[in-house]
């Protein structure tokens, strides 16, 4: 079954064509990759996902509610959650970071708290609760920036470069995690440069070049598509 459908969005800053036309389905339970030369258009259509910018044009549409003029705290209510390519954890401990966003969920503190317990213990970071983010690894900062995410009961999960900056050992013991938190019934649309990380974990990849959906297919089928390598490679791409 279809969870998010997106329909001819378009989002232009200036005469910069950012989106353009981009229409995808995503099913309940896939996870799928995002992936495209630098300046490709990834995070600005998460951020036309998320609601943080408004479309130019088209619809988006989650478990069949429209949410294309849905401010992004009541897209977040419907069930999209995201991360960001820069973590910036508020000057808290590591569990009151994760109980702010449980906070627009569960209006009780003390089930607000139990709830960030639950993720936080999910993620791996529960005997980092008292401690503040800033005297932590930049992969434990990521952790964290996941689990405000989780903590607000997301369908869809948005993530942006959740592994870029972190060695590969760091990589190794995050990468698993994208896989665990969609076996809880969460779908994923996940952002990466990691060529080889997306690749194990996605089971369908979207391919966006100069604001454009150019390919999308399984991994083995994108990495073998003519225009995907050129567009990786800084050339002229040809309609797929």
């Amino acid at each position: 079954m279809t969870l998010l459908q997106v329909t001819d969005i378009s989002k232009r800053f200036g005469g910069v064509k950012a989106v353009e036309k981009m229409q995808f389905d995503i099913g309940k339970g896939e996870i799928v990759g995002l992936i495209g030369p630098n300046g490709a258009g990834k995070t600005t259509l998460l951020n036309l996902i998320s609601g943080l910018y408004s479309c130019d044009f088209g619809h988006i549409y989650l478990d069949g509610l429209e949410i294309t003029n849905m401010a992004p705290h009541k897209r977040s209510l419907v069930g999209i959650g995201r991360t960001f390519q820069v973590v910036q954890p508020f000057e808290m401990t590591v569990l009151e970071n994760v109980m702010v966003p449980a906070l627009a969920r569960e209006r009780n503190p003390h089930k607000a708290r139990t709830m960030a317990l639950e993720v936080l213990e999910f993620m791996k970071l529960e005997k980092y609760c008292n401690l503040e983010p800033e005297n932590l690894t930049l992969a434990m900062k990521k952790r964290i920036e996941v689990a405000r995410a989780l903590v607000t009961r997301p369908k869809l999960l948005l993530l942006d470069e959740v592994l870029a900056g972190l060695n590969p050992t760091e990589i190794s013991e995050n990468l698993p995690l994208i896989t665990q938190v969609r076996d809880t019934g969460i779908t994923i649309l996940y952002i990466e440069h990691i060529m080889d990380a997306i690749m194990k974990v996605s089971e369908r990849i979207l391919v966006m070049n100069e604001g454009e959906l150019i390919a999308t297919g399984t991994p083995e089928e994108v990495i073998q598509t003519e225009c995907v390598i050129k567009a990786y490679l800084g050339e002229e791409v040809l309609e797929c």
